[in-house]
């Protein structure tokens, strides 16, 4: 290569060629590269990737190294450092500071595996590496602390800056809160719509939760006063929409995506994710059969122009691992954890997406 000196400069210029795949930017005008070094026939540099749970990263990186040769050649050791830092649009909530995003998880009605679709991408988040927490809001029938072997936990109270507040209960390194943690477990909460949307405010209110790259809400089937308590206190990232299959479930569901996207309100709707998709025996794990119908989740997805995030089989492990108060998501490496760990990057992914390119989620005006 005769007198060709590798810089700092000339590796940041071949790395501007190298789009990110979502965000369609080059990496360098995006200040994804930073730790650049040259050694001895050696570079090395670090790629700051909007979420751990990428699942471009290895094609980003790949993309890196092919830059790299076309530019300056192919005679260095390149070594890549992949880390990441969860892009944000929370930066004005003086509420929770240090929390970066804000996902709502709804369906217009229950039964469709909502919590289980919580719990489990909660999991998958905290797997790839994210700081992950639960707000429990479905406060007349909380099922997170059953759902993590947890509902026998009780959250202490410390005081932080002259004020009283409740630690989340850790489990899995996740922290969560649910009603459930604070009422005799036997009882039923019979609240009126006041007495549940103050609670919800003090999950976020009263809570320590630190720092959290992602703070998902299982939210309450329908709509109603607990999902305008939400857009009224907190600014919301985006909101998850869960559903089956069959007729009923997309009419509701269809009803709980239009609230989020009423003008007044504005939460942007990430996507939708289908939950027993189709059922897959375990004897028969090729088989899909699709018991609820077929195509429900892309109907729903085309009618609020986002994408079906995942589709997630009806097989028993993830019933199992609800009961057992252990998500499927911590053991398996079956196709329900696949399922729900692709679907978590998709999340992910749409999260980061909706950072770069739409403004701010702003509170909703009490009264608006």
């Amino acid at each position: 290569m005769g007198e060709f000196t590798v810089t700092k400069e000339k590796i940041l210029k071949a790395l501007s060629t190298v789009e990110e795949p979502d965000l369609k930017k080059d990496l360098v005008t995006l200040n994804m590269i930073s730790d650049v070094e040259v050694g001895v026939n050696q570079i090395s540099f670090t790629v700051i990737l909007t979420t751990p749970a990428c699942p471009l990263k290895e094609l980003i990186k790949q993309r890196c190294v092919a830059a790299i040769h076309e530019h300056l050649g192919d005679t260095f050791e390149i070594k890549i450092n992949m880390t990441s830092n969860v892009t944000s649009i929370l930066s004005q909530n003086v509420m929770l500071p240090e929390v970066k995003n804000i996902i709502a998880i709804s369906s217009g009605k229950g039964g469709v595996g909502k919590s289980t679709v919580t719990a489990n991408l909660a999991m998958a988040l905290k797997k790839s590496g994210a700081k992950v927490g639960i707000i429990d809001a479905d406060i007349s029938g909380p099922s997170i602390p059953i759902m993590f072997g947890a509902q026998d936990l009780q959250p202490m109270v410390s005081v932080k800056d002259g004020k009283n507040l409740i630690a989340p209960i850790m489990q899995y390194g996740i922290k969560m809160i649910s009603i459930g943690f604070l009422t005799p477990p036997d009882s039923a909460v019979v609240w009126r719509g006041p007495m549940a949307s103050q609670a919800l405010r003090q999950f976020f209110n009263d809570v320590d939760w630190g720092e959290l790259d992602y703070l998902l809400l299982d939210l309450p089937p329908g709509t109603g006063d607990i999902h305008l308590t939400l857009v009224q206190t907190v600014p919301v990232t985006g909101a998850v929409i869960v559903t089956t299959p069959q007729k009923v479930a997309l009419a509701d569901a269809t009803k709980g995506g239009s609230m989020f996207s009423q003008p007044n309100i504005n939460v942007p709707i990430l996507g939708v994710v289908e939950n027993m998709a189709y059922f897959t025996p375990a004897e028969l794990p090729e088989n899909k059969y699709y018991i609820f119908g077929q195509g429900g989740g892309d109907q729903i997805a085309a009618k609020f122009d986002v994408p079906v995030l995942g589709r997630i089989p009806l097989v028993q492990k993830i019933r199992e691992g609800g009961d057992e108060g252990r998500p499927v998501m911590m053991d398996a490496e079956d196709a329900s954890a696949i399922a729900f760990s692709q679907t978590a990057e998709k999340l992910a992914q749409q999260i980061a997406i909706r950072n770069a390119n739409m403004p701010k989620t702003e509170k909703v005006k009490v009264g608006a």
